[in-house]
């Protein structure tokens, strides 16, 4: 992980996200707001999660998703890591009363069994894939017997989404990781049965058809998609 290259869009992040999926007819705050509404939902449907009280945001940036923790899971204890200084200076400037946390790339500065949820969004495909199993199975170190983990990702098989990224600046060094792959690699970390789920089938101006995705997630066509398992 190279922490210049997340520190150069730091400042800027926001409205280049907001720039380059414009095509989507929705602004970032959409695509925040559902990964955590699903989140919750996931957290309530998976059997014996239980209560979520201590959350770890991992590669939150600037803190992009914190409103949608805050509003999702009231009174929970959240903690946003990075390896970026600088999203994180500005993310905690953002937000009172939410952990920033620098992290060095390889061990995340917290005691076995921290957390009951583990957060991703869309931080993989920035990271070189050999360090892909080893930062899952410090995931699964940190998190409590019984905990969830959910990583998000975009979905290489979907042609815009794959356009999106290839004309992104922060992106510019991405590697997509399909579904198959990510599951496999969070199974490598010691994950028992980690499952796929597919988001974002359509845009805006069809967004009256959006109800129908509950029953579309088995679909490998989706924008994005997310791998979750408990610990």
């Amino acid at each position: 992980m190279n922490r210049s290259e997340f520190d150069k869009f730091a400042q800027e992040y926001s409205d280049l996200h907001a720039a380059n999926i414009s095509a989507s007819g929705e602004g970032p705050e959409y695509f925040a707001d559902y990964k955590i509404r699903d989140l919750a939902e996931l957290a309530r449907s998976v059997e014996s999660v239980g209560q979520v009280a201590r959350i770890l945001d991992f590669g939150a940036g600037v803190g992009s998703s914190v409103a949608y923790f805050q509003r999702y899971f009231p009174g929970a204890s959240l903690t946003c890591v990075d390896v970026s200084r600088k999203s994180l200076r500005i993310g905690s400037q953002r937000f009172d009363g939410v952990g920033f946390i620098e992290f060095d790339g390889s061990r995340l500065p917290f005691a076995d069994a921290s957390f009951d949820c583990v957060f991703s969004a869309c931080v993989f495909h920035h990271i070189e894939p050999a360090l892909h199993v080893p930062l899952f199975a410090e995931l699964r170190r940190i998190l409590r017997p019984g905990g969830l983990i959910t990583i998000f990702e975009h979905n290489p098989l979907n042609p815009l989404t794959v356009r999106a990224v290839d004309t992104c600046p922060f992106d510019e060094n991405a590697i997509l990781l399909r579904a198959g792959t990510l599951r496999r690699r969070l199974a490598d970390a010691g994950f028992a049965h980690p499952a796929i789920a597919y988001r974002i089938f359509f845009p805006r101006a069809l967004r009256l058809l959006r109800p129908l995705e509950r029953w579309l997630k088995w679909l490998p066509l989706g924008a994005q998609y997310y791998a979750y398992d408990r610990r």
